[in-house]
């Protein structure tokens, strides 16, 4: 566990960077500060491994007041991540994941046998073990980032903006990866951004900072969506929390309607008339694309089947939540999403107005929490 106690930043310019911060992150969760740029954050969680101390106030880790244990001690039993991955540019990737432990007293032997297990954990596929960092993209360097973090088997890991820097498809990919490790391993783990969408999707709980290092509010994510403490955690949050919000609230009562599916060799077959649409499928049976009848009329003068439809619309998979139901509605050209099972078949549609049944006639005190 780790507990803010009326923490206080100063720097000798006078400048506060952090406001008498109290908190506490639980044993085994993922909490995240986020909040604007220069409000602390950063210096907050920074705190913890001793990189800055305190000016006043208590911070202990265990239990132990971080001020008073040895600050290398402190930093070899908590794993870091930063931003572009921080990588060693001269050592090969096995190296730069199995240095912590053998600064820590390991064989070098063991040190990379134990690395390559790691690097397999976290999505990487062994053979890049002996490549050197320059030769990875940005999300594999990430990647190794995290693998090094987690190669002494840390309890605490920190994690600095790590995804800052790569592109939004691989972004999503590893926070997708950092759920699925947090579920298996339970670190305690403090995650900075200044992103919000990230800290909802991550956090178990999450941590608002404001200018001049003040914590606006520290709540569970569908807490904060629901109740904002104040205008400034409002503003932050932005104008679409109530959109936001429907990712806390399960589509189990959402029903599936009948979908017109079509295999691509049968496209010039099809009867639509004008305002109707189908779905044309792949080989495998898997969505590919909606047609409608000006579609089919390109087709049959030897246009692509790429260039006669209106590709696009999010794919339902049934457990979701209502916010993937509705995005997916939303998203599609016909107005119905279509929802597959977990090998990507079609098994029916989603609409909207069935999304907004389901949320009016679903019993809540705040998103996610059903009332008694």
């Amino acid at each position: 566990m780790i507990s803010f106690e009326n923490v206080t930043k100063t720097y000798p310019d006078g400048t506060v960077a952090v406001d008498d911060l109290t908190l506490t992150v639980p044993e085994g969760t993922l909490t995240v500060f986020v909040g604007p740029s220069g409000c602390g954050k950063t210096t907050s969680m920074r705190m913890i491994n001793r990189m800055i101390d305190p000016t006043s106030g208590t911070l202990t880790v265990d239990g132990n007041d971080v001020t008073k244990v040895d600050a290398v001690k402190l930093r070899l039993g908590i794993g870091y991540v930063i931003q572009s991955a921080g990588l060693m540019p001269h050592l090969r990737v096995i190296d730069n994941v199995a240095t912590v432990p053998v600064l820590m007293g390991e064989s070098r032997r063991t040190a990379r046998k134990n690395a390559r297990d790691v690097m397999e954990r976290v999505g990487l596929d062994p053979k890049l073990a002996n490549r050197y960092p320059a030769q990875l993209s940005g999300g594999q360097q990430q990647r190794v980032g995290v693998a090094r973090a987690l190669a002494a088997d840390p309890p605490i890991l920190l994690m600095d903006e790590p995804f800052s820097a790569v592109d939004p498809v691989v972004r999503e990919e590893l926070q997708t990866e950092i759920l699925r490790l947090q579920s298996e391993l339970r670190k305690t783990i403090v995650f900075v951004t200044h992103d919000i969408d990230e800290a909802l999707k991550l956090g178990d709980r999450v941590a608002v900072f404001g200018r001049g290092g003040v914590l606006l509010q520290y709540d569970a994510p569908a807490r904060l969506l629901s109740n904002p403490a104040s205008d400034d955690v409002a503003g932050f949050i932005g104008a679409d929390r109530g959109y936001r919000g429907l990712q806390f609230t399960d589509a189990r009562d959402v029903p599936l309607h009948d979908v017109r599916t079509v295999n691509e060799p049968g496209v010039d077959a099809l009867d639509l008339k004008p305002g109707e649409w189908a779905l044309v499928l792949r080989p495998d049976g898997s969505p590919y694309a909606w047609i409608d009848a000006s579609g089919v009329g390109l087709h049959r003068h030897g246009k692509s089947l790429y260039d006669s439809t209106i590709a696009g619309g999010s794919l339902f998979v049934p457990g979701g939540s209502l916010r993937l139901a509705l995005d997916a509605a939303l998203s599609s050209p016909s107005g119905l999403g279509v929802a597959v099972d977990a090998n990507k078949q079609v098994i029916g549609g989603v609409r909207a107005d069935d999304v907004l049944a389901a949320l009016k006639n679903r019993p809540r005190d705040h998103w996610g929490e059903q009332t008694a």
